[in-house]
């Protein structure tokens, strides 16, 4: 089984049920939002950490606002991306990395438009 899989399933979960609940958290994205990010992005360690944070930041102490989760990326080469290029079909893109300035850290944004995706057909 795959490790994302693993740790994502309780959260989709619990998802599932506060969508029953008022919205209470403090920040955009929803702490539970956050959480599934940074397990898409990031090793489960840094995901848990940075995850358990976030939630004990969420209450009355902090001001809360909008944090999005911060990821280490190294762009590929334009070299790499040869092959890539001769894609030609829609691309759906679901995640945005935006760098933050100085870092090779990116803040991850959710296009949530993004339904479906459509792949070229091979001959």
């Amino acid at each position: 089984m795959n490790f994302k899989k693993f740790f994502i399933a309780p959260i989709k979960g619990y998802q599932y049920i506060s969508r029953m609940l008022p919205a209470n958290c403090r920040y955009y994205p929803s702490c539970s939002e956050y959480a599934k990010w940074q397990f898409e992005f990031n090793a489960p360690y840094k995901a848990l950490t940075a995850s358990s944070l976030r939630i004990l930041r969420c209450n009355q102490f902090f001001k809360g606002g909008i944090d999005y989760p911060l990821v280490d990326y190294t762009p590929p080469k334009p070299m790499d991306l040869l092959h890539f290029n001769q894609f030609c079909g829609k691309i759906v893109i679901i995640y945005w990395l935006v760098p933050k300035a100085g870092t090779t850290q990116f803040y991850v944004l959710k296009d949530f438009d993004a339904t479906t995706i459509e792949y070229p057909l091979t001959a």
